[in-house]
């Protein structure tokens, strides 16, 4: 049994004119910074998934599209996922929760943490994805890494468009506690999945 967990971070947005790129590899390079996790970037723009149409969940019937077949064996490769949250009147976005609806095996089981981004530092939309995770059996960490306020603005290509690092004394301490607990309930359910295998 694999003894370090293998950490997706979904980069949950497609617009050409996004900002999640900026958090994402900040997050990323607070990840990669770790002896506990091997993290690598999912970015949707690379999984151009059509609107769920299948005549079911792939829990009871396997997906004919191949480029749902094709995420849900990109999600199978990882014990855990860091999300990047844009928030979209007050949620998550759409081709987020496409992509969830995408797969629902895959995610079984394995916890996720988040950084999100917007007004309130995207926490009304990490909260809808707290809300959906139960029902794909995934475990959400407590903390998570919130982009808010003045902070946002300073870093946003319409704000101040100011690096990261000059606001993450800030977002360190929620990204360490974010990653700590990823870490451990990656750990915790990699041997609970490989005990009832």
């Amino acid at each position: 049994m694999r003894t370090k967990p293998k950490i997706a971070l979904v980069i949950g947005s497609t617009r050409p004119t996004r900002f999640a790129d900026k958090p994402a590899q900040w997050m990323l390079k607070q990840a990669q910074g770790r002896d506990d996790i091997e993290v690598e970037i999912v970015d949707l723009r690379d999984h151009p998934l059509p609107f769920f149409s299948e005549f079911a969940s792939n829990l009871h019937v396997p997906s004919q599209d191949p480029e749902a077949v094709r995420w849900q064996q990109t999600i199978a490769r990882f014990d855990g996922f860091i999300f990047v949250v844009a928030e979209y009147n007050h949620s998550i976005t759409g081709v987020l929760k496409n992509a969830l609806d995408q797969a629902y095996k895959e995610w079984n089981r394995k916890p996720f943490t988040a950084i999100g981004y917007g007004s309130v530092g995207g926490a009304r939309a990490l909260e809808h994805l707290r809300t959906i995770a139960p029902e794909l059996h995934m475990v959400s960490t407590r903390s998570a890494v919130h982009i808010s306020g003045s902070d946002c603005m300073a870093v946003l290509p319409r704000g101040g468009d100011k690096p990261i690092e000059e606001i993450e004394a800030g977002l360190l301490p929620s990204a360490n506690a974010a990653l700590n607990e990823l870490s451990w309930w990656a750990k915790a359910t990699m041997a609970a999945r490989e005990a009832t295998a």
